[in-house]
């Protein structure tokens, strides 16, 4: 009976389907007409940039302020998103399949009239599906890439916050769930005041976009990053004063490497003589910098990354592996992006890449890998 009503509430309905196109339009509407930052981005194999209008703060802001008006004259319940999960979760999977459809045949068609596209991808079905054909793909003028990691990590927070809107009219919101609430809550508005930063990350310079990237930024990054929550909505965990403590000592160390990190790598694509850790930074090659975060690991970024993604799911305390789900995957994630990255490195800068290497021997993890 429990696995009959799963399945039954699992079934996308109109309702839910109206909320996600009605969220994505949204984000559509307000990231074209609102105000942002112009950021350029990485330099392309054509020699030319994209452009990207970073307003994602203010389009979360109005968002929010928009959805307490709803709830405020009851056009809309706070706990609609917990409610129907498992109903927006197939919904969701639905459109992500939809789109990714649509992007690999555009791309196909695009490749057959003999356009650019064709060096990127590698005429296998299963892997231009997988990893997508075009590079930067566009509608009316949005870059689909930046648009959908935005969809993502907004989504992740109002998920959260529905969530955690529950567990108090349950009676049952305690310090688990409220540490983890905080540490999402601040690695969420983080990403959005330093959203251009996401500019000169790999996913916007290197991956095509397919379904895995469509999958993992609409369905992966909100519906399983916010396990944790879902978790402690159905189970009471109180942690210990010291366990808390280190909880908030792993997610500060976390955010510090992490932000650190990217920062560095941005300031120096931007400026490369901009000084590191209050020194001129070392180069090899003119090209890849070697100081800062940068000089400990060749990946020092991800640490930072692995770090905050274990503090989210310390709150749930140990009797369960099922909270653990999202660091557990993004440790093989990472492992496995970080693989491909050298390789492509490997290819682009060769000799540098190689005198890089030996003056910076670790990966992720200093004195470990």
């Amino acid at each position: 009976m429990e696995l009959e009503s799963i399945i039954q509430s699992s079934i996308p309905t109109w309702s839910s389907v109206c909320i996600l196109v009605s969220y994505l339009l949204y984000l559509g509407l307000a990231g074209s007409l609102l105000p942002g930052n112009d950021v350029p981005g990485a330099l392309l194999q054509d020699v030319t940039r994209l452009r990207y209008r970073c307003n994602g703060l203010l389009t979360l802001f109005l968002l929010i302020a928009l959805l307490l008006f709803g709830v405020v004259f009851e056009f809309i319940s706070p706990t609609v998103i917990a409610d129907r999960g498992l109903e927006l979760l197939s919904t969701t999977f639905c459109f992500s399949v939809l789109v990714t459809l649509i992007l690999y045949v555009t791309g196909c068609n695009s490749r057959a009239k003999g356009s650019s596209l064709k060096s990127h991808a590698t005429g296998n079905l299963i892997h231009d599906w997988w990893f997508g054909v075009q590079l930067n793909p566009h509608f009316m003028g949005v870059d689909l890439k930046f648009f959908f990691v935005r969809a993502g990590m907004m989504g992740w927070l109002f998920i959260n916050l529905s969530v955690m809107e529950k567990s108090y009219k349950d009676g049952s919101l305690g310090q688990s769930m409220i540490l983890y609430q905080l540490f999402c809550g601040l690695y969420i508005l983080d990403y959005f005041c330093f959203e251009e930063y996401m500019t000169s990350t790999w996913d916007i310079i290197a991956e095509r976009l397919g379904f895995m990237l469509v999958f993992g930024d609409l369905v992966w990054i909100p519906f399983t990053f916010s396990i944790q929550g879902w978790w402690l909505l159905r189970n009471n965990v109180e942690l210990p004063k010291a366990a808390a403590v280190v909880n908030i000592l792993v997610f500060l160390i976390g955010y510090r490497i992490f932000r650190g990190a990217n920062k560095q790598k941005h300031d120096f694509k931007k400026d490369p003589k901009a000084p590191i850790w209050g020194m001129p930074p070392k180069v090899i090659g003119g090209k890849l910098l070697a100081s800062g975060y940068w000089g400990v690991a060749r990946h020092c970024n991800y640490l930072g990354d692995l770090l905050l993604a274990l503090s989210f799911s310390l709150p749930c305390g140990a009797s369960s592996p099922v909270p653990y789900i999202y660091p557990i995957y993004l440790l093989i994630l990472l492992i496995w992006r970080e693989r491909r990255d050298e390789s492509r490195c490997a290819q682009k800068y060769r000799e540098i890449w190689s005198e890089y290497c030996k003056l910076v021997p670790y990966r992720i993890l200093p004195y470990v890998y």
